[in-house]
């Protein structure tokens, strides 16, 4: 034992002896900490980036059209400024920063199409950093497709189907942070604020999380058969035309040059009318549509018109007839419904979708709360939107929510029509033209000419039988008829 421990104690002085030799041998050089400082510089390793992806700006969006950038490189940006202006299925919508930084790389140049949700387009680094050096990410790779089976004899197994995915959990209690955008869409659908995922930086919940909430949740994909080995098609020989008969396959066109007969050119479609024509088809064929006519005399507004002319106040009949319709709907709240996948909803406000046509297709910005505004008010509102959804520059939340529409093709001559309804809403007015008819006059049998103006009520079946919709008709004439009666609705 007393040798043990002799033995331990010349190892421990040999152990200082060697750790003093060893400071004194590997003194670092100048040169060494340059070198080190030097792999661990941003030149060297590049600076971090802030990821900028494409944003989910209406819930119906699945991919978007970047039609400008509005910073450039090297730009500061700070947060809530406009980054560009990105085409959705609604309208073209400013795209706003959630963090503050420089503009360091754009991945996706002006005039990009079809950008899916999630794609990165541009990025991003802080304030104070090179954004020069910006670190720029691998392209994702595409997820390679299954090897074919080249074996038929053994049977593949069907694919288990996935589980659907939970429901968002609300997040801890605690201070939530929300950006104005996100807190107004929150706000005005009624959705707890709690069950949002946030994605901003340090917890704040953005925009796009605010949107992710109002999207039902993804259908189940259905069962796929089992893959079974297709019949080869062996090809046939194609008939040849008849001596001055038509051939079977139209040539193509080429450009610059006049087409041939049976030729035609295709005509790249925006999202926006990929998605009216979506809606135009649900519409037709999942909501049996029912039409009712009234004719309306517009000789007190037209009076009325001229009055208020002459103290420099112009309005339209269209202002009327917004007003008068949302009067109505006031009167009648039956009629301010919407149908879900549940049954009705009853609304508690009435905001009226108002038609307007623009280069791109149709769009309905809303009049919000129209019972409760002057029919000046509701001029300078419609004006507005108007202008900003031919400009292009509606906001989500100006176009989407609106319990019924109106559309109006009086100024275009038409003297009636029948108007889609707009889902989820139960009824569209369809408004034509003023003209001058000659009417019996029941009291004294003469006869005078009246101003006489055809709307057409499109309304859901589910919703709005022929009895309500007619009653609904008769109290719109009442009211636009003798205007004074909505100023004491």
């Amino acid at each position: 034992m007393a040798a043990s421990l002799r033995l331990g104690r010349q190892g421990i002085l040999l152990g200082f002896r060697l750790s003093k030799c060893n400071k004194g041998f590997w003194t670092p050089h100048p040169w060494q900490e340059h070198v080190r400082h030097f792999f661990q510089s941003p030149c060297f390793l590049g600076v971090s980036p802030l990821k900028v992806q494409m944003p989910a700006l209406s819930p119906t969006m699945e991919e978007g059209n970047i039609v400008k950038w509005l910073k450039k490189e090297g730009e500061a940006v700070a947060a809530g400024d406009a980054l560009c202006e990105i085409e959705t299925d609604k309208a073209v919508v400013f795209m706003e920063s959630n963090d503050d930084g420089i503009m360091a790389k754009i991945l996706m140049e002006e005039g990009s199409r079809g950008v899916r949700l999630g794609t990165l387009i541009a990025l991003m680094v802080e304030e104070g950093q090179d954004w020069k050096q910006v670190e720029i990410p691998p392209p994702e790779a595409p997820s390679a497709a299954p090897p074919a089976e080249h074996s038929a004899a053994t049977p593949s197994a069907p694919p288990v189907p996935s589980s659907p995915s939970p429901p968002p959990k609300p997040a801890t209690p605690g201070l939530l942070r929300l950006s104005p955008a996100a807190r107004h869409i929150l706000d005005t659908h009624g959705i707890d604020p709690n069950l949002a995922t946030p994605t901003g930086r340090r917890g704040l919940i953005t925009k796009e999380d605010a949107l992710n909430l109002l999207k039902t949740s993804p259908a189940p994909k259905a069962m796929v058969d089992p893959v079974s080995p297709s019949p080869v098609h062996r090809p046939t020989a194609t008939p040849s035309p008849a001596p001055g008969g038509r051939p079977n396959i139209p040539p193509l066109s080429i450009p610059g040059k006049p087409g041939a007969p049976g030729t035609f050119t295709e005509i790249p479609a925006s999202n926006i009318r990929r998605v009216i024509a979506q809606r135009l088809l649900q519409s037709k064929t999942t909501i049996p549509h029912a039409y009712a006519s009234v004719d309306c005399d517009m000789a007190a507004v037209m009076h009325l018109r001229k009055d208020l002319a002459k103290e420099q106040i112009k309005v339209s009949v269209n202002d009327f007839i917004i007003k008068a319709a949302a009067i109505t709907l006031k009167e009648m709240p039956e009629v301010n419904v919407t149908w879900s996948e549940n049954g009705p909803h009853a609304l508690d406000s009435i905001h009226i979708s108002v038609a307007v046509a623009t280069d791109k297709g149709l769009i309905t910005p809303i009049i919000k709360d129209a019972a409760n505004k002057g029919v000046q008010e509701i001029s300078a509102n419609a004006k507005a939107l108007a202008q900003k959804a031919r400009d292009g520059k509606l906001l989500p939340e100006e176009y989407q929510g609106g319990s019924f529409s109106i559309s109006n093709l009086g100024m275009f001559g038409i003297s009636g029509f029948s108007a889609v309804i707009n889902p989820p809403q139960a009824c569209i007015l369809a408004v034509g033209t003023a003209r001058s008819e000659l009417r019996l006059c029941e009291d004294d049998q003469s006869l005078h000419t009246q101003q006489l103006m055809t709307v057409t009520l499109s309304s859901d079946g589910r919703l709005v039988d022929d009895e309500l919709a007619s009653r609904f008709l008769n109290k719109f004439r009442a009211n636009l008829e003798k205007p004074q009666r909505m100023a004491l609705a």
